[in-house]
C-alpha cells in the first residue's frame, strides 16, 4: 500500500510558535489534527507539565559510564533500554553497580517515555519493572495523582500523534521532556479520571501477580530438577582461566556440525544434570510433549491500515502484551497463508530464531487469530496441560543455552528447527 502524499500550509505565527523549527513532522497535518480534535472537546484542557498540570516533574536520567558488571556482583540491579522496559516480564541481559547509577532508578507510579530510536512508547513503573535501573533514553514523567489516566492518554492514537510532532534530530529522532510537557491534556471530571486511573493500576497489579506465578513456576521447576544457577556449572575446558576458551570434541559426537558454538561445555554439563535428575528426557519434537514445531515461509508484505488488516508484529515485540509499533496485515491479499501458517492461538509458545536468538512466549488468549512473522518459531503443545510446562522450561536459563546451541550464521544469526 503507497501512503498518500500529505501536504499542509503553515503561517509565520505557528513557526515562531514552535520555535523557529522548521522540520516537516513538527507542522504534520495528523498532528493538527490530532490538535483541532483536543480543542474542539467540550471539557477543560491543562498542560500536561505545570503547575496545574497533571505531572510535576519531566526528566531522563543523566548518562553515566555504564561499567557492566556480573549479575552475581554485590550490588548488581538489572539495567534496562527503553525497548526492554515494555516486557511484561523484564529479564536483564546486563547489569550495573546500583550504588554507582542512582540516577537510573525509577519509582512506582512513574510513566516511561522512550525519548529516541523509537519514540513514543509508554510503560507504566509497577512493582515488577521498578526492580531494575532503566537507562536515560526513557524520559520519567511523574504525576501529581491519576497517572492511569495520563498513561492511557498517552498511549491512545491523538496521543502519540502529539508526542511524535515534536520529534527532532537529523539522524536519530530524539525528543526531550519540554518538547512534551506543553501538550493540552483533557481534563475530565475527577470521577471519570479515577476510573480509569484505577483500571489501568489494577491491569498493572495483575501483571505483577502474573510475574509472582511465573517466578514460582521456575522456582519449582529449578527444585524438582535439582538445578543449580547456570552460573554455578564448571564447564569442561583446557584452561578455564584463559580468556579463549578451548575444549576438545568426540569424533562420535561431532552430528556434522562444526560451528564451535554447537559443542560449547556447558551443553553437555546441561545433559548429564538433566539425566542425573530428571525421570527421564525427551525431544522436543515427541509427539508427547508437541503436535508441531514449524516456522512460516518468507513472503513478500502488504501492510494496509488498520481497519483492513491483521495485527502483525515480529520477534521484538514477542515479550509485550501489548506490542508496540504493530503493522496491519492485508487479509484480502494474504489470506491463505494466514490461515494456514501465520494466525496465532492461545498456548503456542513463540521463539525467536534471527537477530536476537531464543526470546521465548507463550500466546496469551487476547493474541488469538493476531499474526507473527517468520522470524518466529511456532511450538504447538500437544495439549494445554503441557503448555506451561514447554514454555517455564524453554524460558528458563538452561533452555535459553540449549536453544542458543543450535545458532548458525556469522552476520545474521539464525537457528535451525
Amino acid at each position: 500500500m503507497v501512503d498518500e502524499l500529505k501536504w499542509t500550509t503553515v503561517n509565520t505565527e505557528e513557526v515562531e510558535k514552535s520555535k523557529f523549527r522548521l522540520e516537516a513532522s513538527v507542522f504534520n497535518i495528523d498532528v493538527k489534527r490530532a490538535n483541532d480534535i483536543i480543542s474542539n472537546l467540550k471539557i477543560p484542557l491543562k498542560r500536561l507539565w505545570a503547575n496545574d498540570g497533571f505531572i510535576k516533574s519531566a526528566h531522563y536520567g543523566g548518562r553515566i559510564k555504564r561499567n557492566y558488571i556480573s549479575k552475581t556482583s554485590k550490588n548488581a540491579v538489572g539495567f534496562l533500554g527503553s525497548a526492554e522496559m515494555l516486557q511484561l516480564f523484564p529479564k536483564a541481559e546486563k547489569y550495573i553497580d546500583k550504588n554507582r547509577a542512582n540516577a537510573c532508578k525509577i519509582s512506582k507510579g512513574t510513566i516511561l517515555v522512550s525519548r529516541s530510536g523509537t519514540i513514543g512508547n509508554l510503560a507504566y513503573v509497577n512493582d515488577t519493572l521498578q526492580k531494575y535501573y532503566v537507562s536515560e533514553h526513557a524520559i520519567r514523567l511523574e504525576p501529581f495523582e491519576f497517572g492511569g489516566y495520563v498513561y492511557s492518554f498517552l498511549k491512545t492514537k491523538i496521543g502519540q500523534t502529539l508526542i511524535k510532532g515534536n520529534i527532532y534530530g537529523a539522524v536519530i529522532n530524539q525528543i526531550e521532556p519540554e518538547d512534551i510537557g506543553d501538550m493540552l491534556v483533557p481534563d475530565p471530571p475527577k470521577g471519570i479520571k479515577e476510573r480509569i486511573h484505577a483500571k489501568i493500576t489494577k491491569s498493572f497489579e495483575l501483571r505483577d501477580e502474573s510475574n509472582r506465578l511465573l517466578e514460582s513456576a521456575e522456582r519449582l521447576l529449578v527444585s524438582s530438577l535439582k538445578l543449580k544457577p547456570i552460573e554455578a556449572i564448571v564447564s569442561d575446558y583446557f584452561d578455564p582461566d584463559e580468556n579463549i576458551k578451548t575444549y576438545s570434541i568426540n569424533l562420535n559426537n561431532l552430528d556434522e556440525r562444526f560451528e564451535a558454538s554447537y559443542h560449547v561445555p556447558i551443553i553437555n554439563s546441561i545433559i548429564d544434570i538433566l539425566l542425573d535428575n530428571a525421570e527421564f528426557v525427551l525431544s522436543l519434537s515427541d509427539k508427547t510433549l508437541t503436535k508441531n514445531i514449524f516456522l512460516p515461509g518468507r513472503f513478500k508484505r502488504h501492510y494496509v491500515q488498520e481497519n483492513y488488516g491483521r495485527v502483525f508484529f515480529g520477534g521484538k515485540q514477542i515479550y509485550e502484551i501489548d506490542p508496540s509499533n504493530k503493522k496491519y496485515l492485508s487479509t484480502s491479499i494474504h489470506g491463505d497463508r494466514i490461515s494456514e501458517q501465520l494466525f496465532l492461538q492461545e498456548n503456542t509458545i513463540l521463539v525467536t530464531r534471527s537477530g536476537t536468538i531464543g526470546r521465548v512466549n507463550i500466546v496469551p488468549n487476547h493474541w488469538q487469530n493476531w499474526l507473527a512473522n517468520e522470524h518466529i518459531l511456532r511450538v504447538i503443545p500437544n495439549n494445554e496441560d503441557i503448555a506451561g510446562f514447554l514454555y517455564v522450561w524453554l524460558n528458563s536459563d538452561y533452555g535459553h543455552e540449549l536453544i542458543e546451541r543450535f545458532t548458525y550464521g556469522s552476520v545474521v544469526k539464525t537457528k535451525l528447527i
